[in-house]
């Protein structure tokens, strides 16, 4: 059986990260995530991250890194995550959210994350830190 990858990105702006809340399925309702989805097949990554940005929230943006690391999401699927820049438009929480939230690097821990994207929060947060504002 082959890995299904999803990504997500950690959309940044002004020194912020954004959140979007889930709103489905029950089991993850309610908790926080980096917004993205599933590869269709033949599809690249940056592809389908900058696809999905669009569908889930409205907004034209760029992949820009990748983060070091793979989490499994449960078996047979696996998260990648990249940085991305907001080019444009507003995020709204169009498909699958219910709330976006902007979070600064001394606020990202204020909302209870998906286990599989702490690791990827924790080092974006760590460059926010050291980054001028304008840069992430």
């Amino acid at each position: 059986m082959s890995e299904r990858v999803v990504v997500a990105g950690a959309v940044c702006h002004r020194g912020r990260l954004l959140a979007a809340r889930r709103s489905a399925p029950e089991e993850l309702a309610g908790r926080w995530e980096l917004p993205g989805g599933k590869l269709e097949p033949g599809e690249e990554p940056e592809d389908a991250l900058v696809r999905e940005l669009r569908e889930e929230l409205g907004v034209v943006a760029r992949p820009v890194e990748r983060i070091p690391g793979r989490w499994t999401l449960k078996p047979g699927y696996v998260l990648e995550v990249w940085t991305v820049r907001l080019l444009s438009g507003d995020p709204l929480p169009l498909e699958d959210h219910d709330e976006l939230r902007w979070l600064g690097p001394d606020e990202a821990y204020t909302v209870d994350w998906l286990d599989q994207d702490r690791p990827a929060v924790a080092e974006v947060v760590r460059r926010l830190r050291e980054a001028a504002p304008t840069n992430l």
